[in-house]
């Protein structure tokens, strides 16, 4: 990899944000880049860990209940993300991976898991050379404003509408 890493952020309301993660984790891999895929908020088992976890160079870890949090989080919710945030912030001491993915970070900060200055500070203890790629929606401003790189997914349709539940192999 080359000397600076970036940072990356993908939001919005579309589909897409988690996928687009996985599809760089696959494609850092297949470089040779050791990356972290860390989860925040979500603990439940998704179709893409039975293929992650056989790529050598790739770590997953969850830091969520199996639950969704729907409205006020529970005090497990917030244990969870913050034995997240302090892993990442360990990682972050130890220079070992050339990608680190915060699945659902933007999530965590909007549910008040963590807040938005701590997911910043954690965006500036980045190592220079790390690739860092934050995913969920409701990114906040200041986030946005310190990324690299933002994309949002925009819902313009989605079956969901139509009751179409989320399917194992496509949306979990």
């Amino acid at each position: 990899m080359n000397d600076r890493g970036y940072i990356q952020v993908y939001t919005g309301n579309g589909k897409g944000k988690t996928t687009a993660a996985i599809g760089l984790a696959i494609r850092a891999v297949g470089a040779g880049l050791k990356v972290l895929f860390t989860q925040f908020v979500k603990g439940q088992y998704y179709s893409e860990h039975k293929t992650l976890s056989k790529l050598d160079n790739l770590t997953i870890k969850q830091f969520g209940r199996e639950g969704f949090i729907h409205s006020e989080p529970a005090k497990e919710d917030i244990e969870a993300a913050r034995r997240g945030y302090n892993f990442i912030l360990d990682v972050f001491k130890k220079d070992e991976y050339d990608v680190v993915i915060l699945d659902e970070a933007n999530i965590a900060v909007f549910f008040k898991l963590f807040s938005e200055d701590e997911l910043v500070a954690l965006m500036d203890k980045k190592p220079q050379n790390t690739e860092l790629i934050i995913t969920g929606r409701y990114a906040t401003e200041k986030v946005m404003e310190k990324a690299d790189l933002v994309t949002e997914m925009r819902e313009i349709k989605h079956y969901y509408q139509k009751n179409v539940l989320a399917r194992t192999g496509i949306e979990k």
